[in-house]
């Protein structure tokens, strides 16, 4: 069995970094030794960090590469090879591809059409041709308040890598956008709506809120189990909106906007998820809790690459 050594290593291990060599056979770990030296044919990292490979729960690079730019849609296929590449290119070996079930009808200042069915087809067909470096499996993000979810969502099933369920709930005045001058910046910034036009937005969004959002996040919650995913919560606020995940079966909680719901998720075994450019920016773009304020209180369990995953 053919057999490599990765020697001079600042090795990563649990709790630990050391100075070390690793040795490898049949695409197995055999055996991790300690210490600086060079085993005769040996690979010598100078040094370099060797560690596991990444998996990256929650982000945006996918859309990012098909949407390069507002309104332009760039050729899917290479599109999806760029950005497996990229993330092998930075050490992720796992993704879980983040892809917006239910969309916004055209009456809305603000549209969302849907594409969630048709790129994850695209994306298994190359995965299953070979033509990626990592594994992808499927993140949705189900927008309750919207008016296509329960029927997008049907169009998915086990035998499509379904992962993640995220429960997203963005109806204005809540959650992430508890601050409505926040969530006006950001409609008036990226899809530039006028005074008249956002404050129609928020009244729709609010107006179908009422109308389905009971019944969207129950259906949510019965897909992420059909499908056999791990369902995620998104956003909460509050001790009362982390106690209904809870008891929806959550077990990720995707970016608590207040230190409240980050410890009460603690309490109820959620494990907290929140997006590395807050922890590099050092706060959130939305004026919501620190990724690094949750880190020094011992309430941060995972970084991901990004908090926003929105195709217009």
């Amino acid at each position: 069995m053919t057999e490599t050594i990765l020697a001079n290593a600042r090795l990563v291990l649990p709790g630990s970094v050391m100075p070390g060599a690793l040795r490898l056979r049949g695409g197995e770990i055999a055996a991790i030794e300690p210490g600086s030296h060079l085993p005769p044919g040996a690979v010598d990292c100078e040094g370099d960090l060797l560690m596991p490979g990444l998996i990256e729960l929650h982000t945006d690079n996918l859309e990012r590469h098909i949407q390069p730019r507002p309104k332009v849609d760039w050729p899917h296929a290479p599109a999806l090879v760029a950005h497996d590449a990229e993330l092998a290119g930075v050490g992720i070996t796992t993704v879980f591809d983040a892809l917006r079930v239910g969309s916004a009808g055209f009456t809305n200042a603000i549209n969302y059409a849907r594409y969630a069915r048709s790129l994850a087809t695209e994306l298994l067909d190359l995965r299953a041709a070979g033509a990626f470096r990592i594994s992808h499996f499927l993140h949705l993000r189900a927008e309750i308040c919207s008016e296509t979810l329960v029927e997008e969502l049907a169009e998915f099933g086990p035998e499509d890598r379904v992962r993640i369920v995220s429960l997203m709930d963005h109806t204005p005045g809540q959650r992430q956008f508890t601050d409505l001058s926040k969530l006006k910046d950001y409609a008036v910034g990226k899809h530039g709506l006028s005074e008249t036009e956002f404050d129609r937005h928020v009244a729709e969004q609010q107006a179908l809120s009422a109308r389905i959002g009971a019944a969207h996040e129950a259906a949510a919650v019965a897909a992420a189990q059909r499908y056999g995913a791990t369902l995620a919560s998104h956003d909460d606020a509050t001790e009362a909106q982390v106690a209904t995940s809870a008891a929806h079966g959550v077990r990720l909680a995707e970016f608590p906007t207040t230190e409240v719901a980050a410890r009460a998720c603690r309490s109820q075994g959620i494990a907290v998820m929140m997006g590395a450019p807050n922890l590099i920016r050092g706060g959130s773009h939305s004026g919501n809790v620190a990724a690094g304020r949750l880190a020094e209180a011992g309430l941060l369990d995972i970084l991901s690459s990004s908090r926003r995953c929105h195709r217009a």
